[in-house]
């Protein structure tokens, strides 16, 4: 079973029917899921998605929750070692953001078989990484 770890791009893509990305991103989970494929999300890319709704109120935040909840995707904490691994992947390409390094790490620390972003600009790592539609 493979083991994906999602950036914040790809949510937020899920939940707003009018992002750019929504399409891709939305048959691009189905597929996983209908594949059987663990998803994961890391906690700082849980908090990207939860900022615009943190904007608007309890009611939004709840609904994101519930839609995390029902994606179904494991939230997984930033410890130590995943802050270890950002910040060398920081280092190391300094055109990369701390919130993309931290997904990376966490894709690392897992040994996940890839990550799924919206992004196109990420370095190469050596993490695999698929790009959906893309910016």
């Amino acid at each position: 079973m493979a083991l994906i770890v999602l950036d914040a791009g790809v949510v937020i893509a899920l939940l707003e029917r009018q992002d750019r990305h929504h399409a891709a991103a939305d048959e691009a989970v189905r597929a996983m899921l209908r594949a059987g494929t663990s998803l994961v999300l890391p906690a700082s890319a849980y908090a990207e998605v939860m900022v615009k709704p943190s904007h608007t109120g309890s009611a939004s935040l709840a609904v994101v929750d519930e839609f995390v909840d029902r994606l179904p995707v494991a939230i997984l904490p930033i410890d130590r070692q995943v802050g270890r691994l950002a910040a060398a992947i920081r280092a190391a390409h300094r055109s990369i953001r701390l919130p993309d390094a931290l997904v990376l790490a966490i894709a690392a620390e897992i040994d996940a078989d890839r990550v799924l972003t919206t992004d196109r600009g990420w370095p190469d790592t050596g993490v695999a990484v698929d790009v959906i539609g893309g910016t």
